[in-house]
C-alpha cells in the first residue's frame, strides 16, 4: 500500500508544485485522520483472535459489528471535519493560502475515505484475528495496484485537473477491498461454517437426510442445546439466510 501512495504521489508531483505541497499537508492529517479506524482494526484483531481460541465465534462476530458502529461514529465526524472544514485542518501545517486551498480540494476525496474505511479496518481486523491474513494481503495489493494507481493516474490526465478527483482513488481501492470482504465473509467462511456444523450433528448423533443411504435421526435434547448456540451468532448470514435446519 506505501508503494501504491508513493505511486500517487509521483503523479501528483507531476500537476505542479502547488498541487505537490498540497497533497503533502493533506496526506499529513489523513495519517491523523486514520489512526481512528486503524486503532479500532488492531484492537478487533487481538480480540477476536482471544475469542476464537477460546471458541466463541458468535462473541468474535458481535465484536466486529460493535467496533463498527463504534469507529463509523467517530468516522462521520472525521469526514464531516475533512469535506466541510478541510482548509482549517490544512492550516495547521501551512500559511499559503493557495497550498491550503489545494490540501482542501484533496481532503473532500479523502473524508469519503474515510466513512468506508471506519468499515473496512473492522474486517481487516476481524479476519487478522481469525487468521486469514493470506487473504488480507491479497487484497490489499488488488486494492493497491489494480484499482488506486490506475484511478489516480486517469483523473490525473482529466481536463481540468482537480485533486478531489485524483483523491477519489482511494475510496475507489477501499469500495473494491470491501466488495472482496464482504464475498470473503459470505462465501468462504460459511461454508467453512456449514462444515463445523456438519461435524456438529455427527458427533451429537444426527444425520443430515441429503445423502445416500441417511436416515433421520431424533436429536437428544443436550444436541438440540448444541446446535442452536452454534448457530445463534449466524442466522441471516450468506448462504444460510432463509433456511430452516432439521
Amino acid at each position: 500500500m506505501s508503494i501504491s501512495f508513493l505511486a500517487i504521489a509521483a503523479i501528483v508531483n507531476s500537476l505542479g508544485v502547488i498541487a505537490s505541497a498540497g497533497v503533502g499537508v493533506a496526506e499529513k492529517l489523513c495519517g491523523f485522520i486514520m489512526l481512528v479506524p486503524s486503532s479500532f482494526g488492531q484492537s478487533l484483531s487481538a480480540f477476536v483472535a482471544q475469542n476464537i481460541g477460546a471458541g466463541r465465534k458468535d462473541r468474535a462476530k458481535r465484536a466486529m459489528l460493535y467496533g463498527m458502529g463504534s469507529s463509523l461514529c467517530c468516522g462521520i465526524v472525521l469526514a464531516w471535519l475533512s469535506f466541510f472544514h478541510g482548509d482549517l485542518l490544512a492550516g495547521l501545517f501551512a500559511r499559503d493560502t493557495a497550498v491550503i486551498s489545494a490540501a482542501a480540494d484533496y481532503l473532500r476525496a479523502y473524508a469519503i475515505d474515510t466513512l468506508l474505511t471506519s468499515i473496512l479496518f473492522c474486517f481487516i481486523g476481524y479476519f487478522n484475528g481469525r487468521g486469514n491474513t493470506a487473504f488480507v494481503m491479497a487484497q490489499g495489493i488488488v486494492g493497491a495496484f489494480l484499482v488506486r494507481i490506475p484511478v489516480s493516474l486517469m483523473m490525473s490526465r482529466m481536463e481540468p485537473v482537480s485533486l478531489s478527483r485524483v483523491g477519489l482513488a482511494t475510496p475507489c481501492s477501499t469500495v473494491m477491498e470491501k466488495f472482496l470482504k464482504n464475498f470473503m465473509m459470505d462465501e468462504y467462511l460459511m461454508r467453512k461454517l456449514q462444515l463445523h456444523q456438519q461435524r456438529q450433528y455427527r458427533t451429537a448423533g444426527l444425520l443430515f437426510p441429503d445423502g445416500p443411504g441417511r436416515k433421520h435421526c431424533l436429536p437428544s435434547p443436550a444436541a438440540v442445546v448444541v446446535l442452536r448456540v452454534e448457530i445463534r451468532g449466524y442466522q441471516g448470514i450468506g448462504p444460510l439466510r432463509g433456511r430452516r435446519l432439521r
